[in-house]
């Protein structure tokens, strides 16, 4: 398929909720496809469908060798944390610790519209968790704590990806974001 151009931070449609899928036809599966090929490219542990532009709760992974992909995502937590590095293709360059869930049981669907449940842990669970906070218009800059935040948000307005003027860049997706075609 097509690999796709990642939309950065300052892009609108990162921090909108994106809509549920609804039809599991030919157009999901390109944008799963499209989602995998763009992710494997950058490379990345994952990559949500609103970072190529497309506002659907879509996300695909790769963890330990494995590809994935998960459609309408419910998500239930441990109560255990974990700590780590973390960082994301919409923001380049950043890294910082991050807190997650240890592990994550997440339920949804795959791209024909059959019920799906992926259990996982330490990455693999910090991957789904931060898909899924892509998927509600929340980034991992928005879980850390104010110093670190104040810090990431300096580098960013400091990089020169962020763009002329403090204003990102805006690309078109070729996906459709809903049934109507725009």
């Amino acid at each position: 398929m097509a690999v796709q151009p990642i939309r950065l931070f300052g892009d609108p449609v990162l921090r909108k909720r994106a809509t549920e899928v609804t039809s599991f036809d030919r157009e999901l599966k390109r944008l799963v496809q499209d989602l995998t090929d763009t992710m494997l490219e950058a490379p990345g542990a994952g990559l949500a469908a609103p970072q190529i532009g497309v506002s659907l709760r879509v996300f695909t992974w790769y963890v330990d060798g494995e590809v994935g992909h998960l459609i309408n995502p419910t998500l239930e937590l441990s109560q255990e944390i974990q700590d780590g590095l973390e960082g994301c293709l919409s923001l380049p360059e950043l890294t910082y610790e991050c807190k997650r869930a240890m592990s994550v049981v997440a339920q949804g669907f795959d791209m024909h519209g059959e019920p799906l449940t992926i259990h996982g842990s330490e990455l693999l669970a910090r991957a789904i968790q931060h898909e899924t906070d892509h998927l509600d218009g929340v980034l991992f800059i928005d879980k850390l704590d104010s110093d670190a935040r104040k810090a990431a948000m300096r580098q960013i307005r400091e990089s020169e990806w962020f763009g002329d003027a403090g204003q990102p860049q805006i690309k078109v997706s070729p996906h459709r974001t809903n049934g109507f075609g725009f």
